[in-house]
């Protein structure tokens, strides 16, 4: 769509993306960057195209509908691919990523809005608690040992990771090391004082994979759906209780989620919005809402299967523009790279109040269908610190009649867990029973095999003997060939002399018969 005036989005229909018609030259089109939007721009750093990867900050005036590229002051930005960004005091925070400048920790890199000025963060692992204190000017080789242990406590290096701002601190949780080796841990850095802190979490923990998406609900609940490890693609949902660390995998209702990688989310209110991803086949091309309260999924918007809406490594934001909530699409690859720009209006949902989940006991009994993937880590994480004031308490009514219903409803969770694990139980025993009628059906075709192979062993000789006399009455036919000469040419001798005798014969006929003649006079 055009731009009429600098208010054109009031104008849009909502639950529907729009793409918009931009003036001026257009970035480089890509995938896998990081985006944010700031005070109505939309600022993309960073990404992938054919195997390259990109160092550009470019930035989108969605009241003006021009791109810009930001030149930098000071510093240097490397070329990064599947990192995130994040604002942070004025500056944009990205971690993380593929690049080439090899590094063993997760780097932290800046750009300040103002001076345009870039450079690296440094940041810490948790100190250890050293009694009595020392003062470690006063001994080198402990300064040494705690400087080690610092970086040693920094996460490993990787990229498709998710990111999430909690308060003052920024949880990470999975992605793959530039080793390939996928992960599903959960790393803290507080950005009051730099230093990462890892996490000790109880209960299933989702299983490593990388490219998912990730959202915070009620400043308390971590949600991570999607992604993928090197050969299977996941729809599943699993949210870590940031007070408790406990995980859980509650069941989702409404539409169905099918199986994606390198999607794109953000959230408006209780709202998530899932944009994109795939499966390296085809695009997904609905964008859902899932509402974090009631778990609940719909679809919005479904767009054609090469729509640049329907691509892995997309990018969405929200921005706000005079006070209404928009949505904003960028880039992603689907058989080609995409650098469109596409907005969609929500339509405004009621505002619920936050509830939690899941109990622990429904978590326990929902944990005990589920895979087991262990996740141990050195410390317990308070994140029950109140100086952040982003964290909110939630209330739970604490009257007689709430606390029977909730036992009721436990009571009717646990007969709809015990339900399912009869089917899976059930599943189990009729999965073991096709293994074993494969694993005989193998067994047999595998004899055939062998006798089949034992058949060709004999063809294939009996084919070189074919093959030898087929050589030989060549040979044959060759030798017999020129014997056909030989004989061609005696016969024309042959001819030629019986020619020969015949004249021969004539004249002697003609000479005798004239004598006679004189003779009888």
């Amino acid at each position: 769509m055009g731009s009429d005036g600098q208010n054109w989005y009031l104008g849009l229909t909502y639950d529907q993306w729009v793409p918009l018609s931009v003036s001026g030259p257009t970035p480089a089109a890509r995938y896998k960057h990081a985006a944010v939007t700031v005070d109505g721009k939309l600022y993309i750093i960073g990404g992938s195209r054919n195997g390259r990867y990109l160092s550009d900050i470019q930035v989108f005036d969605l009241k003006s509908l021009t791109w810009s590229t930001i030149k930098l002051n000071s510093g240097v930005l490397p070329a990064t691919s599947g990192h995130n960004m994040t604002l942070w005091e004025n500056k944009l925070l990205f971690l993380a990523g593929h690049s080439k400048d090899v590094s063993d920790t997760v780097t932290v890199r800046f750009i300040d809005l103002q001076s345009y000025e870039c450079g690296v963060i440094e940041t810490f692992g948790k100190l250890p608690v050293i009694n009595p204190p020392l003062r470690f000017h006063s001994f080198p080789f402990i300064a040494s040992f705690v400087g080690q242990f610092l970086n040693s406590n920094a996460p490993v290096a990787r990229g498709g990771q998710s990111v999430t701002l909690f308060g003052s601190k920024l949880i990470m949780f999975g992605g793959e090391d530039q080793h390939r080796r996928l992960l599903n841990d959960i790393s803290v850095l507080d950005l009051e004082t730099m230093t990462w802190s890892t996490v000790e979490t109880t209960q299933t923990s989702p299983a490593p994979r990388f490219d998912h998406t990730a959202a915070l609900h009620a400043d308390r609940y971590l949600l991570i759906l999607g992604g993928c490890s090197h050969s299977i693609f996941f729809n599943d949902l699993h949210v870590l209780d940031l007070e408790t660390m406990e995980w859980s995998q509650p069941q989702l209702q409404g539409d169905l989620v099918s199986p994606r990688a390198g999607h794109a989310g953000v959230t408006i209110g209780d709202n998530w919005y899932i944009v994109g991803g795939g499966d390296n086949k085809s695009g997904v091309p609905e964008t859902l809402m899932l509402n974090m309260s009631k778990l609940v999924v719909s679809v919005l918007a479904t767009v054609k299967g090469r729509d640049p809406l329907a691509s892995e490594g997309l990018s969405v934001s929200s921005a706000s523009l005079d006070g209404e909530s928009f949505l904003v699409a960028f880039g992603g690859y689907n058989g080609k790279y995409n650098n469109e720009v596409y907005v969609m209006r929500p339509k405004p949902r009621d505002v619920l109040h936050p509830k939690i989940l899941q109990s622990p006991a429904a978590e326990a009994a929902a944990a005990s269908v589920r895979a087991a993937y262990a996740l141990t880590k050195p410390e317990k994480l308070d994140l029950s610190e109140r100086e952040d004031t982003s964290f909110k308490e939630v209330h739970v009514d604490s009257t007689q009649q709430n606390l029977l219903a909730e036992i009721s409803a436990l009571g009717e969770q646990k007969k709809v867990l015990e339900s399912s694990l009869a089917d899976v139980r059930a599943e189990n025993v009729d999965l073991k029973n096709k293994i074993e009628d494969v694993n005989n059906t193998h067994a047999d075709l595998s004899k055939e095999l062998q006798s089949v192979q034992g058949q060709l062993i004999s063809e294939r000789s009996r084919c070189a003997k074919l093959e030898a006399q087929i050589a030989e009455l060549k040979k044959m036919l060759e030798s017999m060939q020129s014997i056909e000469e030989e004989v061609q040419a005696l016969r024309k001798e042959k001819s030629e002399f019986e020619r020969d005798m015949e004249r021969v014969s004539s004249v002697q006929k003609q000479g005798s018969g004239g004598a006679w003649k004189w003779i009888t006079g």
